[in-house]
């Protein structure tokens, strides 16, 4: 008798995902699957991903930046968004002024120079758009001191913004009185020269989530439109992984969890106004484009 053929060998994905607890089991191999291997990229900064994913396709599994993947979509990128969140946050504590500033909250940004790593970045669309809910001005109203490009290929920044002499440095630039405030990312500085632009940014988030009923959303997961058309089985796969490596940290450290498309629908409609409002698309974009490649089955 002839013996059964082996089962094919799982397919591999390349990918780049941060770390986080509940990314760790999947990152360690630790959930299985007989459908899908990851070939994981050793990035310790994920925003480095972004570039290569946008301009190279270097990944077929990619964390994403919501700003960089909207920006990517209006440009007619080839990646697919799916509904998992990775990374989300109230933004309004990495708004930054010197201690000593007379700048009293964010009513006081207009005629300022503020300094952000990028025109593009994520938490500089949230804090644009919470500034202007809370008084303060439209973007066009600022001085905007970038440090990079966009991580999408052709989108250019606004006439209100302008690139920092080469070899800046963001903080050193605030401390030394070149720019007026400064929007950092997750890592804000313990430094007793520094203060927020919100007199009380906890009283700012909540005052957001109750206009707004969610936390604002930095990252979420994409794969290549290649993989979604050819190969939506994997798609399925992956999102059971994700989903099974965050059910396996405790409740209280797991973060966002794995979301829905409904779930998602109004952080990507304020995403979509926000950036349309700061001059950050070439094009205007819905909601159901944002979702356009993503395989049947996934709500």
């Amino acid at each position: 008798m002839t013996p059964p053929a082996p089962p094919p060998a799982p397919a591999t994905l390349r990918a780049a995902i941060g770390t986080y607890p509940r990314t760790r089991a999947l990152k360690e191999g630790a959930v299985a699957s007989d459908l899908l291997r990851l070939d994981l990229a050793d990035i310790p900064v994920i925003s480095r991903a972004f570039a290569p994913m946008v301009r190279e396709g270097r990944f077929d599994v990619s964390e994403m930046a919501i700003a960089t993947f909207l920006q990517a979509r209006a440009m007619g990128r080839p990646l697919v968004l799916l509904p998992v969140v990775l990374a989300a946050r109230f933004q309004e504590s990495a708004l930054l002024c010197r201690a000593g500033s007379d700048i009293a909250g964010p009513a006081d940004l207009a005629g300022r120079r503020v300094g952000v790593r990028a025109y593009s970045q994520t938490t500089g669309m949230w804090l644009r758009g919470i500034v202007a809910e809370h008084g303060g001005p439209p973007p066009s109203a600022s001085r905007w001191v970038t440090f990079e490009s966009a991580h999408v290929e052709g989108i250019a920044d606004p006439p209100w913004a302008e690139r920092a002499p080469p070899g800046a440095d963001l903080l050193a630039m605030l401390r030394a009185g070149e720019i007026d405030a400064a929007i950092v990312g997750n890592d804000v500085p313990d430094d007793p020269g520094l203060r927020t632009v919100f007199p009380d940014p906890a009283a700012a988030a909540e005052t957001f989530w109750a206009r707004h009923g969610f936390v604002p959303v930095n990252h979420l997961l994409t794969v290549s439109a290649e993989i979604a058309e050819r190969r939506p089985e994997l798609v399925l796969e992956l999102l059971r992984m994700v989903r099974a490596s965050a059910a396996s940290v405790p409740p209280g450290e797991r973060g966002p969890p794995p979301a829905t498309r409904a779930a998602l629908r109004p952080a990507i409609e304020l995403a979509l106004r926000y950036m349309a409002d700061q001059g950050m698309l070439p094009r205007p974009l819905t909601v159901d484009e944002a979702w356009a490649g993503l395989p049947p089955g996934i709500e």
